[in-house]
């Protein structure tokens, strides 16, 4: 289950990525926007000021999300990102921060090159932070003898799960793609109590958040927070350094 509150609690921080990513994508009057993952669409708002003559499509598959956009006016759709497929005017697909999710998404990427109308644009953002502390932790809290029965399956994302940024540039050339890929990482400034453990509830403790009771979950946040606050520690005004490594490609169809 996501929550859009959790969610854009840091979303100055979380758009960033998003506006970086779009900045490289040179489509100037595209028939179809697609915003695949479009989240609680705060960020599916700005595609339609770009491209106000474009038909701006968005999905997600998180009623929760699907329902915070239609509340901001995005005609916002539930489905599968790994069930889509573009409609034969589709000139720009954005895809931020979902893929990381996406079993197989490398095989995913390469079919939506080949059924893209030629000059589309395909633009992907990824966390590459997977071997952080912020999500080495939890996995190491999550194997604990207390919580493994119960989050056995649950999709907590391993170090594999996003390429380098060579290797999506690889893919996209050998299908004779235009492409840019590169990577950054951001130095975060959070601000609050618990600063990451509130930043990673909203995005990579997910599945955990599903799996458990509320008063488990409680349990596991509370067995979570002193590591992270270890690894984290808060500055003297109250604000915590979050490194955060991010994945881009922009690809345009040949």
């Amino acid at each position: 289950m996501w929550d859009p509150g959790k969610y854009l609690d840091y979303s100055e921080p979380r758009a960033r990525p998003f506006f970086d990513l779009l900045a490289r994508v040179a489509a100037t009057r595209p028939r179809r926007v697609v915003d695949l993952g479009c989240g609680p669409g705060n960020l599916t708002q700005t595609l339609s000021r770009r491209w106000p003559q474009a038909s701006v499509e968005a999905i997600d598959n998180s009623p929760e999300m699907v329902a915070a956009a239609r509340r901001s006016g995005v005609k916002a759709e539930i489905a599968d990102v790994a069930e889509w497929e573009p409609a034969a005017d589709t000139d720009v697909v954005v895809c931020n921060a979902v893929l990381q999710w996406v079993p197989g998404h490398r095989e995913l990427l390469r079919r939506w090159a080949g059924r893209l109308p030629s000059g589309a644009w395909l633009a992907a953002q990824l966390p590459g932070n997977f071997d952080a502390p912020s999500h080495t932790l939890p996995r190491q809290v999550a194997r604990d003898p207390r919580w493994a029965p119960r989050l056995e399956g649950a999709p907590l994302l391993e170090n594999d799960a996003v390429a380098d940024p060579m290797e999506y540039a690889e893919l996209f050339a050998e299908l004779g793609c235009q492409v840019d890929a590169w990577e950054t990482t951001y130095i975060q400034r959070l601000t609050g109590d618990d600063a990451v453990l509130e930043w990673v509830s909203g995005t990579a403790l997910r599945p955990v958040r599903a799996a458990l009771a509320e008063h488990e979950w409680v349990a596991f946040r509370e067995q979570l927070a002193p590591l992270l606050a270890q690894a984290y520690p808060s500055r003297g005004d109250g604000t915590t350094w979050l490194p955060f490594r991010r994945v881009f490609v922009v690809a345009c169809v040949p």
